[in-house]
């Protein structure tokens, strides 16, 4: 073989591995890495077995749906969010379906806006089972309301629920991960916490801000290798964010939520959070696209992404002036 004809085939190993992964992308619903961690990856169903989790924003949406995939593993749960009836709902859920016992879930009531409270929770959940080995971080509100339109005190609340009151819970649980050497520190963050769009100015900035503060806390921790924090951004998923959103006003309702059948199943969004948790992945994307594709034009073609949020979001203001 001639070293012209060994360059030739390595060029064309090259480009067929290029257009494997041009194929794998196109296909996607979320980054490579987090779609190789599944394929290649470990298991939760090898590697979350006996764990404790405890889950925030449990009562709907993306925190509902892990409950149940969670349940099925052999964790102990503990269940978290304002609304306790619906916690309940959820357990009974849990119960039916999964493989755990009464004693294997906790039903936690917590608002994340009342901080003065997140101490006594933690107590109490390290009294009941005698660890966290995970905290779920999923608790949040979204916003639908133009910023020139918008009380500042929609903003004062999106900021203690989505930043503060999850800051708050995560330095409360902190120690005791220090002290055991290991955990899982897991938020749900968002796209918007990436990239920036209209009509979410309040909650993309909240969203900005949690990124910001989990990735100074994971460079804090060098010297505790065991304590995982893993940042995971969905893009748009089918829960309940869009009718419980914040509008101009804190009292006023979103009445029109649009259609939502376009959105990635919650089903699927929870078993990608599960292989992050699995394979201890520090940041990943979950959406489909063209939400995905435009992430990285964000990422690494900020001023194509500037001139596409522009083309874009003039329509998407458009549409939300029409109703």
């Amino acid at each position: 073989m001639t070293w012209e004809l060994l360059l030739w085939l390595l060029a064309l190993l090259a480009l067929l591995a290029l257009g494997v992964q041009l194929l794998r992308f196109l296909r996607a619903d979320g980054d490579l890495t987090l779609l190789w961690a599944e394929w290649q990856g470990r298991r939760p169903e090898w590697e979350l077995t006996d764990m404790v989790v405890w889950v925030t924003g449990a009562s709907s949406g993306i925190g509902e749906e892990l409950a149940y995939q969670l349940s099925k593993l052999g964790v102990s749960l503990v269940l978290s969010a304002r609304r306790e009836p619906e916690l309940e709902r959820v357990k009974r859920k849990c119960l039916e379906n999964g493989s755990l016992k009464e004693k294997d879930i906790l039903v936690l009531p917590l608002d994340l806006t009342d901080r003065s409270s997140h101490e006594a929770a933690t107590k109490t959940v390290l009294q009941e089972f005698g660890k966290i080995d995970i905290l779920v971080n999923n608790g949040g509100r979204s916003q639908r309301s133009l910023c020139a339109e918008t009380n500042l005190d929609v903003y004062k609340e999106l900021i203690e629920i989505n930043y503060l009151g999850t800051v708050s819970l995560t330095k409360c649980v902190l120690p005791h991960m220090i002290e055991r050497k290991q955990g899982k520190i897991v938020t749900v963050n968002s796209l918007m916490g990436i990239i920036s769009v209209p009509l979410s100015s309040g909650y993309c900035a909240s969203k900005h801000a949690l990124q910001g503060f989990f990735n100074a806390l994971r460079a804090e921790l060098h010297a505790y290798p065991g304590i995982v924090i893993s940042n995971i951004c969905p893009g748009p998923v089918q829960s309940n964010i869009g009718k419980n959103a914040f509008t101009e006003e804190i009292t006023k309702v979103l009445t029109n939520v649009g259609d939502e059948s376009y959105k990635m199943a919650t089903s699927r969004c929870a078993r990608l959070m599960l292989i992050t948790m699995a394979n201890d992945l520090k940041e990943v994307w979950i959406s489909d696209h063209p939400y995905l594709l435009f992430t990285y034009f964000w990422q690494y073609m900020p001023t194509w992404a500037w001139w596409i949020t522009g083309k874009l979001g003039k329509k998407r203001i458009e549409n939300f002036k029409n109703g």
